[in-house]
């Protein structure tokens, strides 16, 4: 089925062994071509992009998120992915070459299904953006977004409310994003109060960058902030740990999250591509512990990497960064796919 209210993405020329040219990209007849949706079956994810940046400039940000998406895919085509990761622990490097299985760790195949064409109305560009992203999950793939405001979570998120059942997440960010008015600023809120979302943790947060009211009604929703992990095991013992928190009692439905990734939350000489410069941040190391704890937890049902600006970047450094976050997302669900978790 087609991907609603999308633009096929655009790539550069990707060079052969680069992971780009194992993505599968859609275009506007692509579920008409023959082998179509043989192409989807063999898909694990779809990389969704969420090229809109109206309600940073309502909330008086930094505009061209809006150009997030292409960056993204600019950068991403210069990466190519040796195996084993270093990530990998070497126990179990030993433990699969024991088994008889390759070490090394096969990332799995993904559908690019394009850019989000933008409504008249920033509540137009939402409706739009959980129509594509519920299109995605119909057709069994977990989506990705690239973007783009942060608003545009609180859409896409919205559709695996609807579809997957999510009722929590986590999410890394310098600022709440609790806000009552529209814009950037209010996703997590509506969150809550619009798709019925019960648990919500944040990492990274800037004491110094959010209103007391706003965290007042975090707080008061229940809302965790939580310390930086340590290692890849302890993001996924906190991505669980939030989940289970809004299944609790007889009769709740399993536990599912979404994890969402603002760039604004890494430090701004990591990071200076985003509509609002985070002087004191977290370091890209810090942050891809989550990117890849998000892949390989099971209870994931989305996730997305939030607010590249590249009108602001230097060298495209913060394009960069993000296809490498992406890059370990994909490598941990390349373990989750190959545990079956």
């Amino acid at each position: 089925m087609p991907i609603p209210f999308t633009n096929p993405p655009i790539y550069p020329p990707v060079a052969p062994g680069k992971y780009a040219a194992t993505i599968q990209r859609a275009s506007a007849d692509y579920a008409d071509r023959p082998g179509g949706a043989e192409d989807v079956s063999k898909c694990r994810a779809a990389i969704l992009g969420l090229a809109d940046d109206t309600g940073v400039i309502m909330n008086h940000g930094r505009p061209g998120a809006r150009e997030g998406p292409h960056a993204f895919r600019a950068a991403l085509v210069r990466f190519g992915v040796a195996q084993p990761a270093p990530w990998t622990p070497r126990a179990e490097r030993r433990a699969d070459t024991n088994a008889g299985h390759h070490a090394e760790h096969t990332l799995p195949h993904i559908l690019d299904a394009g850019d989000i064409v933008p409504g008249r109305t920033l509540e137009e560009t939402h409706d739009r953006v959980t129509a594509a992203t519920e299109a995605i999950i119909a057709l069994g793939l977990l989506p990705i977004g690239i973007g783009g405001g942060h608003d545009l979570t609180f859409a896409f998120a919205r559709a695996a409310c609807r579809r997957s059942g999510v009722r929590a997440g986590l999410y890394v960010d310098a600022h709440l994003d609790v806000r009552a008015e529209p814009g950037s600023g209010m996703p997590f809120r509506s969150l809550v109060q619009h798709a019925g979302v019960a648990a919500l943790s944040v990492v990274g947060l800037s004491p110094l960058v959010n209103a007391r009211d706003h965290h007042d009604w975090f707080t008061d929703h229940g809302g965790e902030r939580l310390d930086v992990a340590f290692s890849i095991e302890q993001a996924q013992r906190q991505i669980e740990s939030t989940a289970s928190r809004a299944t609790t009692g007889p009769g709740a439905p399993a536990p599912s999250a979404f994890v969402s990734l603002d760039l604004d939350a890494i430090d701004a000489a990591q990071m200076p591509g985003v509509s609002a410069l985070n002087p004191d941040g977290l370091t890209v190391a810090q942050v891809a512990q989550y990117a890849h704890a998000a892949g390989r937890c099971p209870l994931v049902a989305c996730f997305d990497i939030m607010e590249l600006n590249p009108m602001h970047d230097t060298d495209h450094r913060s394009a960069r960064v993000a296809a490498y976050l992406f890059l370990r997302f994909i490598a941990g669900l390349g373990e989750r796919a190959r545990t079956n978790r």
